[in-house]
């Protein structure tokens, strides 16, 4: 057991003792009823000190755990709470604990178009009476980007829980490219998030050997395949898996060296905030930058580099450089 856990539940079970004013306590009761407490959780005896209770009794005094706790010797010889009523479970919150749970309850309102998180909403609620109650009512500083409008949101809870009991689904799916709706059985494995939108990815039945993503706004309907077992190959990482790309595609292709340059304006918007972690960077001179990236080519590489339009010329591979100057000839055609 870790000692820091060790010396919470010594903790305890000094407030719980002093406490307790039916009796007078000393160093050495303390110490028998600290042992007897860690046998319990621990199963054999520790050696407790005198020094170590004496040492637990300063921390509980003083305000590091914010405990503050106020702890008086009685004829040099006994120990209690010169507070009667006082006890570090029902230690009263600090400014800076309501402004830490204020920053905190901030975050999760902003979850709450997500049925993934609707479980959290009692928890928010009691969080934001707690801190009305203790005057303290301020609009957060910070916000995420969100998409409140964002369709197939009410799958997030789904999948969730049927991944965490591992289910095979029956799903009705339709893709932007056919638009059409396919019925197929589905081995869901992991949940992400790109761009504000959400995938899940896993494998079709009799094609378990290829990892696909569905967007969640894409499902029509989703059932437990309650006669399908679930499978998963336990092998696969998904971070390892997504490594080699920018976005959620991963395309049956080799990895290529991506080599563009940009100005030192631009340049220092992606020094600072890479586009992969592949990314590297050197001097050419005259202000300019050459930037490097080892990647596998997808669609949402080049939809990318074009966002930042003529902030940047790509140099190579030149595979790369005629598909993004048709796109281009293609929007600009369009107009």
């Amino acid at each position: 057991m870790p000692a820091n856990k060790n010396a919470l539940i010594r903790y305890k079970t000094i407030d719980q003792c002093l406490q307790n004013r039916a009796r007078k306590w000393t160093l050495e009761d303390l110490v028998q009823k600290c042992s007897n407490a860690l046998y319990e959780y621990e199963g054999r005896d520790i050696d407790i000190s005198i020094r170590s209770i004496q040492s637990d009794i300063q921390m509980m005094r003083s305000d590091k755990l914010g405990y503050e706790a106020p702890i008086i010797v009685v004829n040099r010889k006994y120990y209690t709470y010169e507070d009667p009523t006082y006890s570090i479970t029902k230690k009263a919150l600090s400014q800076r604990d309501l402004s830490q749970l204020q920053q905190i309850t901030d975050l999760l309102k902003q979850f709450k178009g997500f049925g993934y998180f609707d479980e959290m909403q009692t928890l928010v609620n009691k969080l934001e009476d707690k801190i009305i109650a203790e005057h303290r009512n301020e609009k957060p500083i910070i916000y995420f980007e969100k998409n409140d409008f964002l369709k197939g949101l009410e799958f997030l809870d789904v999948f969730h829980k049927i991944i965490i009991n591992k289910k095979s689904v029956w799903m009705d799916y339709r893709t932007f490219q056919r638009n059409r709706k396919k019925s197929y059985v589905f081995y869901p494995w992991y949940l992400k998030e790109y761009r504000n939108r959400w995938y899940v990815f896993g494998v079709i039945k009799h094609n378990e050997s290829k990892v696909v993503n569905l967007a969640l706004d894409r499902i029509h309907s989703v059932s437990i395949a309650e006669n399908e077992a679930y499978y998963k190959d336990e092998t696969f990482d998904l971070e390892e898996y997504l490594s080699p790309v920018i976005g959620v595609t991963v395309p049956n292709v080799p990895f290529e060296k991506v080599v563009f340059k940009a100005h030192a304006v631009n340049a220092q918007y992606i020094i600072t905030k890479p586009i992969h972690h592949s990314q590297s960077y050197k001097s050419i001179g005259d202000g300019v930058f050459q930037f490097e990236l080892r990647v596998k080519i997808n669609f949402e590489l080049e939809k990318e580099l074009l966002s930042f339009g003529e902030q940047i010329k790509i140099l190579a591979p030149i595979t790369l450089v005629e598909s993004l100057k048709k796109r281009i000839n293609e929007t600009l055609s369009a107009y």
